[in-house]
C-alpha cells in the first residue's frame, strides 16, 4: 500500500535529510564564520553586521524568490503588478529610516547622484542587460550563490563591464547634468520622508492602473510581501551598520580592478581610481569595503539556503545562446551600473529610499531598457515571459 503526502503535511525527516546538501551547507556557514572572525579580529564589529545582513539577504531573496528582473518583465509583457508593488513596499520600508536618519544623524548619508546623460544612458543599458542576463545586481549574486553556473558567468561579465565603465564614467559626467536633488534638502527630514512616501504611493497607483487596464493580476502573492518586508528590514540593518544605503555593484567594480591590477594593469592615470573613495578602496583590503562585505554575505547566504533545501549546483548547463546572453547581459549591466550610479539596489531602491530624484529617473530609464532587452531575449533562446 502506498501513502500519499497531503498538501501542507510535514515531509518525513529522511526526505529532508536527503534534500540537504550538508557539505555545501557546512562550507557556506564555515566561510561566513571565517569572514566574520576576520573583521572582528580587525576591530570592525559593524563590518561583521554587514556580513550577517548580507547573509540574511541572500537567504531572503532565494527563499522568497524575490526577483526584480522577472517582476519588471511580467509587468511589461503581461501588465502584472504584484512584483513591482512588492518592490515599492520594500523601498517604503527602507525609506522610513533612511530619509530622516540620513538628514539628521552625523555619519549617515543617503544614496544620491547627479542627474544627466550618464545616469540615463547607464540605466537604459543596464535594463537591456538585466533582461538578457535574467538577473540584476542582487539577482546575479543570489542566483550565482544559489548554484547557477549561468549566473556565475553573468557575474564575471558584470565585473568586467564594471571596470570598463569606471574608466569611462568621467567622460560621461563631463557631458553635463544637474546636481543631486534630495527631498529632505528642500522639505526637511520629515517633509522629505512624506514626499518620498507620496511618490512611492503615486508610482504604485500608476502600476495598479496599468494592471487594471490590461486585465492583469494586481495583488502580490504572499511570499513576495513577506520577502519585501524581510528585505526592507535587512536593508535598514545594512544602512545602520554601513552608514549609507545598501549597495551592490561597487563591490564588483572593485573586485575587477584588483584582479586587473594583479595582472599588471595600471590605474594611476584613470580619473575614477584617483577619486578619494575608489582610490582608498583599491589600496585597502576588500574586507574594508562595505559593498563587498554585503556581497560576500549574499553569496554565502544564498549558497546556504540552496544547499539546505536541495542538492547544490546539480542543474545542467544551458545551451550556448543562453550562455552568450549571460555574458552580454553581464557586460551591459556592469557598464550601465557604473555609468548609472548603481543597479536596482544602489540606484533604484537606495536612491528612492533616500528621497533622491535620481532613483526615479534611473527606474524610468531602466524600464525602457528592459523593454528592449525583452524583445532581444528570443534571439538567444530565452522566453519573452
Amino acid at each position: 500500500m502506498t501513502t500519499t503526502l497531503t498538501e501542507g503535511a510535514a515531509a518525513p525527516a529522511t526526505d529532508i535529510a536527503r534534500a540537504t546538501d550538508w557539505p555545501f551547507l557546512g562550507a557556506a556557514v564555515a566561510m561566513t564564520a571565517v569572514l566574520i572572525a576576520l573583521v572582528v579580529l580587525d576591530g570592525e564589529p559593524r563590518s561583521a553586521a554587514l556580513i550577517v545582513a548580507g547573509f540574511g539577504l541572500g537567504v531572503a531573496f532565494l527563499k522568497f524568490e524575490f526577483s526584480f528582473t522577472a517582476s519588471w518583465r511580467r509587468f511589461l509583457v503581461r501588465g502584472e503588478a504584484g512584483g513591482l508593488l512588492a518592490a515599492l513596499l520594500l523601498i517604503a520600508i527602507a525609506a522610513l529610516v533612511i530619509v530622516p536618519v540620513a538628514a539628521t544623524v552625523k555619519g549617515f548619508g543617503g544614496a544620491i547622484a547627479p542627474i544627466g546623460p550618464s545616469l540615463v544612458i547607464g540605466a537604459f543599458v543596464f535594463g537591456i542587460g538585466m533582461q538578457l542576463a535574467n538577473g540584476c545586481g542582487s539577482g546575479t549574486l543570489y542566483t550565482a550563490g544559489g548554484g547557477s553556473g549561468r549566473m556565475l558567468i553573468a557575474l564575471l561579465g558584470f565585473i568586467v563591464g564594471s571596470v570598463v565603465g569606471s574608466l569611462q564614467l568621467p567622460a560621461f559626467l563631463a557631458l553635463g547634468g544637474v546636481d543631486p536633488i534630495l527631498a529632505s534638502d528642500y522639505l526637511g527630514p520629515w517633509g522629505g520622508l512624506a514626499a518620498t512616501l507620496a511618490s512611492i504611493a503615486a508610482a504604485a497607483a500608476v502600476v495598479v492602473a496599468v494592471a487594471r487596464t490590461r486585465g492583469a493580476v494586481i495583488a502580490p502573492r504572499r511570499s513576495l510581501l513577506l520577502g519585501a518586508a524581510a528585505i526592507g528590514a535587512l536593508a535598514i540593518a545594512t544602512f545602520v551598520a554601513g552608514g549609507h544605503p545598501w549597495s551592490v555593484t561597487f563591490g564588483f567594480t572593485l573586485w575587477g580592478a584588483k584582479a586587473a591590477h594583479l595582472v599588471g594593469f595600471d590605474f594611476s592615470a584613470a580619473p575614477f581610481w584617483q577619486w578619494p573613495g575608489p582610490k582608498r578602496a583599491l589600496a585597502d583590503s576588500v574586507l574594508s569595503d562595505t559593498s563587498s562585505l554585503t556581497d560576500f554575505g549574499m553569496i554565502l547566504g544564498a549558497m546556504a539556503a540552496a544547499a539546505g533545501s536541495k542538492p547544490f549546483a546539480r542543474a545542467s548547463w544551458p545551451p550556448l545562446p543562453s550562455l552568450a546572453a549571460a555574458v552580454i547581459g553581464g557586460l551591459l549591466m556592469g557598464w550601465g551600473a557604473r555609468l548609472g550610479f548603481g543597479c536596482n539596489i544602489g540606484a533604484f531602491v537606495g536612491g528612492v529610499a533616500s528621497g533622491s530624484l535620481h532613483g526615479w529617473i534611473w527606474f524610468a530609464a531602466a524600464l525602457g531598457g528592459c523593454a528592449i532587452g525583452i524583445r532581444l531575449r528570443p534571439r538567444f533562446g530565452l522566453s519573452r515571459e
